[in-house]
């Protein structure tokens, strides 16, 4: 397939987003913007300046800079304008549902209300289903760098909101924070009926993965890259239908792999694997689900059922209801019947 048809098949894709963190999405222009609003100053003098400061040699490198732009989030009005520009930007990418992650530690831990992060962030949710007919799932990450006690009073504070929340996550540094940390505010969670993802295997070693989904009891694991180095895994993976939520330009950026050539993507789908690819924090990796998929698909020579099957896969994967799968999964299979290739 050349790469015009390419391009061109995966932008009218009809898409699921299953890795976004809504604080990733951040594009310099906005944060610029909203800083001047709230009267902070940043340690760029430009746009351009801190696009250049977005290179990453790990994952630690990432997030003292991805912390460092959350700085600017004060109001409700400012994660209103954070989420409205990330639905509007995928809309035009042609996602039709997004299951996203918001970090309420990052915004409590500097005095923000856990209500002004998760009304500001909802309502242009609920606004993006009304006007670009957008559904969605929203899920509450602990941050794994801090302790298991400050992950229960942030559980605590998501209570009032349970029914806006779908879900429990677990994200932020992983070497050297085990799921194992969290087992007890996982099991908690379970109790208050939030369902529960962590990332696992990204830069961490299988094990983890395995401690998600025995101790925390996971339903999907984000990233999970690192599965394929145990086969044992593979097979229960593939046999309990655990969903991998990939984020290849991530993993790049990050150096989790040196080239997109290395993804393991092909692989998983070639084992079975019910792996999907997404876009993690967009705005610091240069590339919202098209950019994805599209790199991906022409760095691993991807053949239109491969494609299919990774937006198959994550409908499949959703946390949405057996008959919107059904519908959605029909019209992915009758958007890919129309291409003759």
């Amino acid at each position: 397939m050349d790469a015009s048809n390419l391009k061109t098949l995966i932008e009218g894709i009809p898409k699921a987003e299953l890795h976004l963190h809504i604080e990733g999405s951040f594009e310099p222009e906005l944060m610029f913007k909203i800083a001047k609003r709230n009267s902070i100053s940043l340690d760029y003098a430009s746009v351009e300046s801190l696009k250049k400061a977005y290179k990453f040699n790990n994952l630690q490198e990432f997030l003292d800079i991805y912390y460092l732009g959350a700085q600017v989030l004060i109001h409700e009005q400012d994660f209103f304008d954070l989420t409205w520009a990330y639905l509007t930007k995928v809309h035009s990418q042609n996602v039709v549902h997004a299951e996203i992650f918001f970090d309420p530690q990052t915004h409590t831990e500097r005095g923000i209300e856990f209500g002004t992060v998760i009304n500001g962030i909802y309502k242009a949710l609920e606004k993006g289903t009304e006007e670009l007919n957008i559904s969605f799932k929203l899920i509450m990450s602990y941050l794994r760098h801090l302790s298991e006690e400050e992950a229960f009073k942030t559980l605590e504070q998501s209570l009032p909101y349970k029914d806006w929340i779908a879900g429990v996550g677990l994200d932020s540094s992983e070497m050297g924070n085990p799921p194992s940390k969290f087992e007890k505010v996982f099991k908690a969670s379970a109790n208050h009926g939030y369902k529960l993802v962590a990332h696992a295997g990204e830069e961490g070693p299988s094990e983890y993965i395995r401690e998600a989904l025995d101790l925390l009891k996971v339903v999907r694991i984000d990233h999970g890259n690192r599965c394929l180095d145990d086969d044992e895994l593979v097979e229960r993976l593939i046999n309990e239908n655990i969903a991998l939520t990939l984020c290849p330009f991530s993993n790049l950026e990050l150096k989790v792999i040196q080239k997109m050539e290395d993804h393991p993507v092909a692989k998983m789908l070639d084992r079975g694997l019910l792996a999907t690819i997404h876009s993690d924090d967009p705005a610091y990796f240069e590339g919202y689900m098209n950019e994805n998929y599209y790199e991906t698909a022409k760095a691993l020579n991807l053949d239109k059922n491969q494609i299919m099957q990774l937006a198959i896969n994550a409908f499949e994967a959703s946390w949405l209801s057996t008959e919107a799968k059904e519908k959605h999964i029909a019209a992915v299979t009758e958007y890919f019947d129309t291409w003759d290739l």
